[in-house]
């Protein structure tokens, strides 16, 4: 079904809750383990059905924040979630008390019921408002960066709009476009600082009130993580220094060459070359088009998936005043159709977003009829190695969309997932040391911010920039805000994309087998199983990235710029 024929009506919470408390009974109550996996199957079928309306909502509402209706409904999901993961969360509680458990692990398997003990430890009703307040303040964020409006070039440009003048060759040009998102952040610092105030001490006391420390293993709880904890990833950042941060010098001090500068500021990092970075040629029309062709020469099963996205309305990459900044994928499961979310700005950035997000919803399209509907959505990281991959998988088309310039677009690609590694590891042991000391003012926190930048990116020179130069360069980066240690999920995710691209080089089909193999698979395995079970190593291993710097240095002086 397309989009915009998908029917919208708010949900009866009353009537949602009080369904689940009944099949909640019947599990309670069952005196075979056949009565309670047929209250699963009521249960998955009802919540279903409530995260289709709540999916299409949000959809909507960041397709046009300036819409009435959808900001009214967005506040409502908003207010009412928390209501139903509780009342959800009671189902899964008796479920996985079941006596006749054993009977259920082997026709449903056992990480269903290890996933949903790990998540009941994070909900309870004691916590209800705090999760409220949290997704209100969540929103405010989501609503402040939306609502940029800067002069420039004689337009009005968003956020991701402006993205496309700060890649501009010419460098006054560019640095004008960071003045003015400087300026937007600068205007907006004290509104900044209080939400993100507000939401450390919203997750702090959430923390607190279930029995935690902090709240660093509340949001691994929160994020999924079954199979690894804060010391693995400190291990895999540990590596990050010795090994990564040495090769993006060296890629910077490159790129320096290449401009033909003295210095390399920040508002030169974007900049490639001299003369521009590769830009996508055509229209949006023609670029979708292109994308249909690779996807048809790809396989048989992107070929099937890129049309039904097509057929069925399910892309909004144009960028427009009112919309939501950034981009992602999501699905609709009563439709089971996945759900492209994004924003042209006439950069490199709109073919990622063709490859990146599509490997999302590939992975969504191929586990839509995976059985037991727990296991159809990966944990994120997982989920991040399927977009990331396809950026990969999908370099033999790239001509198409790039023309002469490819061999540049694939050393800038290359090059900069190099850079982003560290950069998001900062990101990540920022938020461990914000979790792990709440009570820190905005001064504090941008200063340990500019302590661990300077570790993971120490030739980041700010000139005399007024806000990102004093350490506010986080508050740019919606996961913060959103997703409290979603970034690190990137990170591990490129490193396996980069496994992955080492082994296209050596037989690509079978590569792509694997690939495919791992996708479909979706959240049947804990995270470190499904490497384990495609031949891929794990980032935290020992080792790994050194490997995989080594591999990845190699490719970037094979391409011929």
């Amino acid at each position: 079904m397309k989009f915009s024929e998908m029917l919208y009506k708010r949900p009866d919470i009353e009537a949602f809750i009080n369904e689940v408390n009944k099949i909640t009974e019947k599990v309670k109550n069952a005196k075979t383990y056949q009565e309670q996996l047929s209250a699963h199957k009521e249960f998955t079928a009802l919540s279903e059905k409530f995260n289709t309306m709540g999916t299409i909502a949000h959809i909507r509402n960041t397709m046009n924040t300036e819409d009435s209706f959808y900001d009214k409904e967005k506040d409502f999901f908003d207010e009412n979630s928390p209501l139903v993961e509780n009342a959800s969360a009671e189902f899964y509680r008796a479920f996985v008390s079941s006596s006749y458990r054993k009977e259920l692990e082997q026709k449903l398997g056992k990480l269903l019921f290890e996933n949903a003990e790990l998540e009941l430890k994070a909900i309870d009703p004691v916590i209800i408002l705090d999760l409220q307040e949290e997704n209100r303040l969540v929103s405010e964020y989501i609503k402040l960066i939306a609502s940029a409006q800067l002069d420039l070039d004689g337009k009005k440009l968003n956020l991701s709009q402006l993205r496309l003048y700060m890649e501009s060759p010419d460098r006054e040009l560019r640095k004008s476009a960071y003045q003015k998102r400087t300026e937007f952040f600068e205007e907006n610092k004290e509104k900044l600082d209080d939400i993100y105030d507000k939401l450390v001490r919203v997750r702090t006391n959430m923390a607190k009130k279930l029995g935690f420390i902090n709240y660093v293993e509340l949001g691994y709880i929160r994020m999924g993580r079954n199979c690894y904890g804060p010391k693995e990833v400190s291990a895999f950042r540990e590596q990050v220094k010795k090994y990564m941060v040495p090769l993006s010098l060296k890629l910077n001090e490159k790129q320096r060459e290449r401009l033909g500068l003295k210095k390399l500021t920040f508002i030169d990092s974007q900049l490639y070359f001299k003369e521009g970075n590769p830009k996508p040629e055509g229209t949006p029309e023609e670029i979708f088009k292109a994308g249909q062709k690779m996807y048809d020469e790809l396989s048989k099963e992107t070929s099937e998936f890129f049309r039904f996205m097509l057929d069925n309305e399910l892309l909004d990459c144009l960028s427009r005043k009112g919309k939501a900044s950034g981009g992602y994928m999501t699905y609709i499961p009563d439709y089971k159709s996945p759900f492209i979310f994004a924003n042209f700005n006439g950069t490199s950035g709109d073919i990622d977003v063709l490859t990146h997000e599509a490997g999302h919803a590939l992975n969504g399209y191929l586990a839509k009829d995976i059985e037991v509907s727990e296991y159809r959505t990966a944990t994120m990281e997982t989920c991040e190695v399927h977009s990331m991959s396809m950026e990969f998988f999908t370099m033999p088309w790239m001509e198409m969309f790039f023309g002469d310039k490819v061999e540049e677009y694939k050393y800038m690609h290359l090059a900069s997932a190099i850079s982003f590694i560290p950069y998001g590891c900062a990101v990540d042991e920022f938020q461990h040391e914000v979790y792990m000391n709440p009570y820190m003012t905005p001064d504090q926190r941008k200063a340990v911010w500019k302590r661990i930048e300077n570790e993971y990116q120490p030739y980041l020179d700010y000139e005399d920039d007024s806000f990102f130069g004093k350490g506010g360069r986080w508050q740019a980066q919606t996961h913060i805000y959103s997703s409290p240690f979603y970034y690190i999920d990137y990170c591990l995710a490129q490193t396996c994309a980069l496994q992955f691209r080492n082994l296209m080089s050596e037989d690509y089909k079978a590569a792509w087998e694997k690939y495919l193999d791992f996708s479909k698979k979706a959240g049947t395995m804990t995270f470190t199983e499904l490497l384990k079970s495609s031949g891929l190593r794990s980032p935290m291993e020992g080792g790994c990235i050194k490997d995989v710097c080594t591999g990845t240095e190699k490719a970037i002086e094979e391409i011929k710029i």
